[in-house]
């Protein structure tokens, strides 16, 4: 498996995974699927303001990818960020995530970063393990802030120092 920076021709399998986390997921508080026009703008906005989104690959293609974007806009937020990572099915549970997240978490810190935020829906119990296995602490949970599949999800946000 070899991690490194997303290429444009790896965003065909960013929307793969994407769209495959969104419709069968609780992951990301959404139900309309991206294209592969937006996902090139979003991953040229993260080039241009320096962020990486990175992508672990192998013979059969992307097998997951990461970013981390500004927390809020305000500039009293400039050192924090939050993060997200998604694996393909069938590739989870393979340290793919965790090959991922540490990079991510070392391009932060590189960029002069002090926090790192993820939010994560209550109920995802294995993304919780796996974000305090890597250091991230729960710091909060705010109830029915989100709506998919026909009920309300609680937000946990964790944190961590880098």
């Amino acid at each position: 498996m070899q991690v490194r920076e997303a290429r444009e021709g790896d965003l065909e399998g960013l929307v793969a995974i994407y769209n495959d986390v969104l419709a069968t997921s609780t992951a990301i508080f959404s139900h309309v699927p991206v294209t592969l026009e937006e996902r090139t703008q979003w991953w040229r906005a993260r080039a241009s303001q320096g962020y990486p989104v990175l992508v672990a690959r192998d013979a059969r293609g992307v097998l997951g990818y990461a970013s981390f974007g500004d927390f809020r806009a305000w500039p009293g937020y400039r050192f924090t960020v939050e993060h997200s990572v998604h694996v393909r099915l069938g590739c989870r549970g393979r340290g793919v995530g965790t090959v991922l997240l540490t990079e991510l978490l070392a391009r932060a810190a590189a960029l002069g970063k002090h926090v790192m935020i993820g939010g994560v829906d209550a109920d995802n119990t294995a993304s919780i393990r796996f974000h305090e296995r890597l250091g991230f602490e729960q710091v909060g949970r705010l109830r029915e802030v989100g709506y998919k599949f026909e009920r309300w999800l609680d937000l946990v946000f964790l944190q961590r120092r880098l």
